[in-house]
């Protein structure tokens, strides 16, 4: 009889490429799933996992919380793969040999940054890899979101090719931050990712409806590209780029694709979205555009929130790369999350966080300290989207079932990377030869306690994580010397 290192042993097994639903033993040796069986299994270890569900490990497409601290929050909101595909890093040599040598606790990677390759170009960066000092410093700088002569576009073209062929995992297009590029450049990056089998990952410009004399509708934007070059595109966060166009965006994609485009999807659980204040879009001018005003912004770490144009200005001038959150949708009024919840129930929309950086009110950053103190602050969903996901959209609203939900956080990202990531077709399974990438939750408990207040509450529920047959997570206890995390590369 084979004797495995781990069993993990009479849990609900989900796998949601099979269809299995079912109660399994399940063996692993050496990081890898040799067996989901209906037997029990000996185990080295063996942990009781009745009652409770086994899933492959969640996979979020959209995290910029790279680094230990963020990883460790979203160990305990039942991640296993954290992924840097809308904004990207610059060069991705940098950032994958950075967090080799610091060392993760999950699994990591990066798509190549446009936005940070067209600020090597066109400001003159030094560029280092790295979100916070190479985009987020430079966010509110004109001279990188105007339109450039086509030798400048090839040249960034090459950067970008460049780039793919360093391990990127796609290129990432923030496109939404610099809106008056010429569509024929964002064309020119399609056409890359489609001659190297590689998707792209788009922050929209505007829709029409915010800005009629955007020199393209965001969505069409999307679209457009998918048909015309046959890249696989996809669109990022629809949910905070569409807000109450919802529908007709993703009636567009529904279209796209059945004409054979490929046009994926993503969105994530709440009405607040972040970014640096210096955002294009978020000028005080320009914010009727999306039913905002000042008031709606409010910066992370600060109490209150914006309360006229001039202090938006002011702030914006002075720290254009500060973090605040955008007050979108609210999420409490059953009218407005049902915005959200169409985009969280879209034909194969994935589940993503667009998790934020941690911020240290006293700027003294601890990303190796556990547990976070109170000067630690980030976005809640960084802390909570998985939980909140199972919470409101399975146990109280009933619009998915747990199975499917299951396969939104786990299957349907690990298709979206894997076309051109062999890698990543060992992941979002629980099958003989896949990954040991587990989470172990409790349905009935499983919830989000992250707020816009309390912002680093960890999720409850989720009672075990291991990442390559490590634990991450035990009994709901985090590991701190845990760092088994490993690159994804194409």
């Amino acid at each position: 009889m084979t004797t495995y290192d781990l069993v993990l042993a009479r849990g609900r097994v989900i796998d949601p490429e099979t269809g299995l639903d079912a109660v399994r033993d399940v063996g692993v040796n050496g990081g890898v799933i040799q067996a989901v069986s209906d037997q029990s299994l000996d185990g080295v270890t063996t942990v009781d996992a009745a009652g409770l569900v086994v899933s492959p490990g969640f996979i979020d497409l959209h995290s910029h919380s790279m680094d230990v601290a963020g990883h460790r929050l979203q160990a305990l909101d039942g991640v296993t793969t954290v992924l840097e595909l809308e904004a990207g890093a610059y060069p991705v040599a940098a950032a994958y040999r950075r967090a080799e040598i610091e060392g993760r606790p999950l699994n990591y990677g990066f798509a190549t940054s446009w936005a940070v390759a067209r600020m090597a170009v066109l400001l003159g960066l030094d560029t280092s890899g790295d979100l916070r000092n190479d985009f987020l410093a430079n966010i509110g700088r004109e001279e990188w979101q105007r339109a450039a002569p086509r030798n400048v576009v090839d040249r960034i073209v090459g950067m970008l090719e460049r780039d793919l062929g360093d391990g990127a995992l796609g290129i990432g297009i923030l496109v939404g931050y610099a809106p008056r590029v010429d569509p024929s450049e964002y064309l020119a990056v399609a056409a890359l990712a489609a001659r190297v089998g590689l998707p792209t990952y788009t922050h929209a410009r505007e829709l029409v409806e915010m800005d009629p004399t955007t020199p393209v509708d965001g969505a069409e934007e999307i679209v457009r590209a998918a048909a015309e070059t046959g890249a696989h595109m996809h669109y990022c966060h629809v949910n905070s780029t569409s807000i109450r166009h919802v529908d007709r965006v993703l009636g567009l994609v529904e279209k796209v694709r059945a004409e054979g485009s490929r046009v994926t999807t993503e969105a994530y659980p709440y009405g607040a979205g972040m970014t640096g204040v210096g955002a294009a879009f978020l000028a005080p001018e320009l914010l009727h555009r999306r039913g905002l005003t000042p008031h709606s912004i409010g910066l992370l770490g600060a109490e209150g929130r914006i309360p006229d144009a001039d202090t938006l200005r002011r702030i914006r001038e002075s720290g254009p790369g500060s973090a605040a959150f955008v007050h979108l949708l609210d999420e409490d009024d059953p009218a407005q999350f049902d915005y959200i919840q169409r985009a969280l129930t879209f034909t194969d929309a994935a589940v993503a966080t667009d998790a934020v950086p941690l911020l240290w009110r006293s700027g003294a950053p601890a990303p190796l300290s556990w547990p976070l103190g109170p000067d630690a602050v980030t976005h809640p969903r960084t802390a909570g989207t998985y939980g909140r996901t199972l919470r409101r959209l399975v146990r109280e609203n009933g619009v998915l079932s747990l199975p499917e939900a299951v396969r939104r956080c786990t299957l349907i990202p690990a298709d979206v990377v894997g076309s051109g990531v062999p890698a990543m077709r060992r992941k979002g399974r629980v099958q003989a030869g896949c990954d040991a990438d587990l989470t172990v939750f409790d349905p009935e408990t499983v919830s989000d306690r992250a707020t816009y207040t309390e912002t680093v509450r960890h999720s409850s529920g989720f009672v075990h994580v291991l990442v390559g047959g490590r634990f991450v997570v035990r009994d709901e206890h985090l590991l701190p010397t845990a760092l088994p995390g490993r690159a994804v590369r194409a």
